[in-house]
């Protein structure tokens, strides 16, 4: 039986599913419409806002900080580079940052610090950020990178290095871990020194690749550089040679200034004992003063030439005058001032080269009690040289109504007024310097100052000449001679105050000029309580002054002296020093 073939039967078309589909596509494309448009007109602040806090950085350009040269252009401070480690715990624990303890202990070996205490650093989980150690070395720093700790990141930075170590310390200063100045020229130029970094907003991707550099949001200001007076070559010389008398005689502390004539700049400041700004373990208190801006002592013999020059220029003496210090002692109202010898009758430049304290005394009261006062004050006594390094003392020139003949007598001999070493070698250029007074310059001057005419040129000339006799035979000072140059100068030996009077230790010093027929250099040298048999500054301070200057007069190519034959006429009797306060 054949069966039958059966119709095709054709699909019927279901038209509202069509509709429902086509329907629900069309309100998908019109709700992202709609929100497109919303975002992008009626809400677009708000996405760009938040595009912006997730790609939007600020980058701060790293200003290296200035460098400190002295006349010559040697440095003797620069920045070198070097890194900031530091950790992110939250990074660290987030990718198992400790499962591997041995990198951990290599990072604790190169950073030198206890593992116990660097994973007291990173135990919080929710901590971003904490330093681990500053300015590590490149070297340092590329070991750690090495390590690929995960949280572990390096900065740049820099830090100071100072190339002559503990020799300008006390000049240059020393700044701290955040590259601030907090002594000497590093503290009181320490503005313009740093500059300011210039700030700049840019556009980061994810990975922290900078993909558009936009708009500067604050101009920054380069660092500059401070040229200082300073001639480092004298500079070491003059550091050597103090270090070398200071260690010799057992003193605890000694200075020396040397000072430009014609300019009042400083061409070295040195003091004992010193510091490595290098190595901040060498950093102990008493290390740090600049004792010879900072220290004040009385004087002693140092003012004799001073309390000389004020006499002639404004008292009843000459230079010729003879001055009668017979029999060796001198009463004044109930005290007696004495010389350890009976020197007679002797003219001024026996006074100075014999360091005679009844001589010098008795010049000193021929002059008006506020003539003479007012003179040391010109002098620079009593007041800040304003030499632009911190904790500068300004000494003690006493200002009162009264004062006894005794009183203003010792003061020519160096008692009763405390002076720096820097005030000392101020004064003494004064001398040296036709009568003139220049401001003094740690900084490299470009002009010629204007000084102030304080003592008559003729007065201060003929004081120079006397003060030859000083080195000569016969005077207290003949270690302080140097070869083929004339020199003056005058010692300096001070019984230092205690509770009561005075005790058995001295401060001796040195100050000299030389050349005289060229002045060109004031020397100053202090060296405070020396031990031994020789104390007097002629045995010990010195010779410093004699190593010292002769560099300084062949670094500087000062043609030697013209033989020529002392002016002013100079007792030949033999060396002899005085006792009344310890002072010669």
């Amino acid at each position: 039986m054949k069966k039958q073939a059966k119709a095709k039967i054709q699909p019927n078309l279901i038209n509202w599913r069509l509709y429902v589909i086509v329907g629900i596509i069309v309100l998908v494309f019109m709700g992202i419409i709609a929100r497109v448009s919303f975002l992008q007109i009626i809400d677009s602040e708000h996405l760009r806002h938040q595009g912006d806090m997730r790609s939007l950085r600020t980058t701060v350009s790293q200003e290296h900080r200035g460098n400190i040269v002295d006349r010559h252009g040697i440095a003797l401070a620069v920045s070198v580079p070097v890194e900031t480690v530091w950790v992110d715990p939250k990074i660290v624990h987030d990718n198992n940052g400790l499962e591997d303890m041995r990198r951990w202990q290599a990072l604790a070996d190169v950073l030198e610090r206890p593992l116990k205490d660097i994973l007291a650093t990173v135990k919080s989980k929710t901590r971003r950020f904490a330093y681990l150690k500053r300015q590590v070395s490149p070297a340092q720093a590329n070991y750690i990178k090495q390590l690929k700790i995960p949280g572990i990141n390096l900065k740049p930075s820099s830090r100071r290095y100072y190339p002559t170590g503990e020799v300008v310390a006390h000049v240059v200063g020393y700044t701290n871990i955040d590259d601030k100045g907090q002594d000497g020229i590093e503290r009181s130029f320490n503005d313009w020194l740093t500059g300011s970094p210039v700030k700049r907003k840019v556009r980061k991707s994810r990975d922290g690749m900078v993909v558009e550099r936009l708009n500067i949001v604050e101009e920054g200001e380069h660092a500059n550089d401070v040229v200082l007076s300073i001639d480092q070559r004298i500079q070491a010389i003059a550091y050597r040679e103090l270090k070398i008398a200071t260690e010799y005689y057992r003193a605890t502390s000694g200075s020396v200034v040397v000072l430009d004539v014609t300019t009042g700049e400083i061409l070295a400041l040195a003091n004992t004992p010193s510091f490595n700004p290098n190595n901040r373990r060498t950093m102990a208190s008493h290390k740090l003063r600049n004792r010879a801006i900072a220290d004040t002592f009385e004087p002693g013999s140092t003012m004799k030439p001073l309390a000389v020059m004020t006499a002639l220029d404004f008292g009843e003496y000459k230079v010729d005058s003879v001055i009668d210090t017979s029999p060796g002692w001198y009463r004044i109202g109930g005290s007696r001032i004495k010389d350890s010898h009976n020197y007679g009758k002797i003219d001024v430049a026996t006074i100075i080269a014999k360091s005679s304290n009844v001589g010098v005394s008795k010049l000193a009261l021929s002059v008006p009690k506020q003539q003479y006062l007012g003179a040391f004050s010109s002098l620079g006594f009593g007041a800040h040289t304003n030499v632009s390094l911190p904790s500068e003392s300004s000494g003690i020139l006493p200002d009162r109504r009264r004062w006894s003949d005794f009183e203003l007598a010792t003061l020519s001999f160096g008692y009763g007024l405390t002076v720096t070493p820097l005030q000392l070698a101020r004064a003494y250029s004064v001398i040296a310097n036709k009568g003139k007074l220049n401001p003094v310059s740690i900084l490299k001057l470009d002009k010629q100052p204007i000084g102030t005419q304080v003592i008559e040129p003729a007065v201060a000339n003929a004081v120079l000449q006397m003060m030859e006799g000083v080195t000569k035979e016969g005077g207290t000072a003949t270690k302080a001679r140097i070869g083929g140059y004339r020199v003056a100068g005058k010692t300096g030996t001070a019984q230092k105050a205690v509770a009561g009077g005075y005790g058995d230790e001295y401060l001796v010093s040195f100050a000299g000029i030389a050349p005289i027929d060229n002045p060109r250099l004031v020397t100053v040298v202090f060296i405070n309580e020396p031990q031994g048999d020789k104390y007097y500054g002629g045995d010990v301070a010195a010779p410093v002054f004699a190593k010292v200057t002769t560099a300084a007069l062949q670094l500087l190519n000062i043609a030697p002296s013209k033989t020529v034959v002392l002016p002013v006429s100079v007792a030949s009797s033999s060396n002899h020093f005085g006792s009344q306060g310890g002072i010669k």
